[in-house]
Formats: C-alpha cells, sequence, structure tokens
C-alpha cells in the first residue's frame, strides 16, 4: 500500500457523502488552496456518475461503471453500490440513481497498480459513454478531471459536479516525488511548481479526459492517489488506462 501521507482520493463515508465532511489526510496536513476548479455546467459530461461509497466514475456503457479498484470490496455479485448518474448537482429531482449488481476489481489488485474496477448496474443510465484510450496516443498533454470530492485538502465533499485542468507530469517528474509510482501503470498530471490545481478526495475512481484527434472526450485515467491535495511538488497519479483496455474490455465483456 502506499504510505500512509500518500492516500488513495477516496472518501470512506457512506450514504450522502456529497454533503459530508470527510477527510483521509494525516491530522498534520494542513488545509491547502481550493482545487482550482470551477462548476460543471448540467449535460457537459454526461458519463460522470458518483458511487454511494464516495468515489466517483464514468459510464464504461450505459450499464457498466468504470471507477477504482481501491474503491470497491473484491469482486463478486454486490448489490450495496448506489450509482447516480445524468445531474451535475446530486440534490436535483432529475438524479437518475440504480443500485449495482456485481462488481469485478482488478485482477491481481494489491493496492498497488492496476487501480481499476468494473461495477455493472441493475438497468442502464440513459446517458452517454466515454471511450476509453486503448493505446498512448492521448496520454500526453492537457487534461481535464473532474468529481464531487474535496474542494480543498481537508475540506467536505461537494453537491454540484466541479472541473479543473491538469497538465502531464513526466514519470520522471512524478518518480522524484512519489519512489513507489507504477510507470506504465500509472501516469501522473499536476502544476508541480505552484500546485493549486488537483482532484482530492472524494474524486477517487472518477476520469481523467481529454478530447482526441475527432474533438471527443476520451478516457486516459482514473483518479487513483497522491499525496495531499493540490501540494506543489507532488502531482495527482492516476491508473494509465490505455495499459488496462483490453483486460477492461474483456472483463466488461464478462459481466
Amino acid at each position: 500500500m502506499k504510505l500512509l501521507s500518500a492516500l488513495k482520493r477516496c472518501s470512506v463515508a457512506l450514504a450522502a457523502v456529497a454533503l459530508a465532511t470527510v477527510s483521509l489526510q494525516p491530522a498534520s496536513a494542513a488545509p491547502q488552496p481550493i482545487v482550482g476548479g470551477e462548476r460543471a455546467a448540467q449535460g457537459e459530461f454526461p458519463f460522470m456518475v458518483r458511487l454511494s461509497m464516495g468515489c466517483g466514475g464514468a459510464l464504461y456503457a450505459q450499464d457498466i461503471v468504470l471507477t477504482a479498484a481501491h474503491c470497491v470490496d473484491g469482486s463478486g455479485n454486490d448489490t450495496s453500490i448506489t450509482v447516480t448518474g445524468g445531474v451535475a448537482d446530486l440534490r436535483s429531482s432529475d438524479a437518475v440513481k440504480v443500485r449495482s449488481t456485481k462488481v469485478l476489481q482488478a485482477p491481481g489488485y494489491n493496492g498497488t497498480g492496476k487501480d481499476w474496477a468494473l461495477i455493472k448496474l441493475a438497468r442502464p443510465i440513459d446517458q452517454p459513454t466515454l471511450k476509453i484510450a486503448t493505446d498512448s496516443t492521448y496520454d500526453r498533454g492537457t487534461f481535464t478531471v473532474a468529481g464531487w470530492g474535496a474542494d480543498r485538502e481537508g475540506g467536505r465533499q461537494q453537491r454540484h459536479l466541479l472541473k479543473a485542468e491538469v497538465p502531464f507530469v513526466s514519470d520522471a517528474d512524478c518518480q522524484s516525488a512519489y519512489r513507489d509510482l507504477v510507470p506504465g501503470e500509472e501516469l501522473c498530471a499536476g502544476l508541480l511548481d505552484t500546485g493549486g490545481v488537483d482532484s482530492c478526495q472524494g474524486d477517487s475512481g472518477g476520469p481523467m479526459f481529454r478530447k482526441d484527434d475527432a474533438d471527443e472526450w476520451i478516457q486516459v485515467g482514473i483518479v487513483s492517489w497522491g499525496r495531499g491535495c493540490a501540494r506543489p511538488d507532488y502531482p495527482g497519479v492516476y491508473t494509465e488506462v490505455s495499459h488496462f483496455a483490453s483486460g477492461i474490455a474483456s472483463a466488461a465483456a464478462s459481466l
């Protein structure tokens, strides 16, 4: 597992996680500035979903959510997760809520790398899906992250979906911050010099994405872990989706 101060970006809160005050940071961690995002408009990222255990995710298919392995507890039948989709405001009367039926955690996941999982839904959510990168073509540049997680280190989960842009950080620079980075399975993004823009606790499992050559959104990462939130010299770490694309496709076909 990662060091205590470099934690997975999930929330342990259940039920009303969007409005709960949740911090998974060490007691000595000082709050940092706002993650640097802004509210997303309704319908801007229709593939985004919120999971009841306090994570994010994206619609891989209308009845399958792609999220982080550390957000779920193994594989098998599981009806305990409520997935909320179709809205940027979690309190909206238009929110669609669907229960899970099965969970498939990445084979061999042990807390380091391989941080992806799929959740099968009891019925489809009628929203556009987010395609995933199948090679490393789009693993560079400026990415978008979105989620209902904390807007600052140690802060509250959010009612409204937030978005922010983060630039790619090379493996070499990222390994200067995190010796236990798994190059090839993880990629990094953030403002190394200044910090101030990042995913945070409660954003785990959500997508990191960008536009492809056809001007369509494509998912290149899954929010995984980092030291604090938006700290200088400590970028966010994301599951490198393209590395696992064939495994994700095979797993989805088996659900």
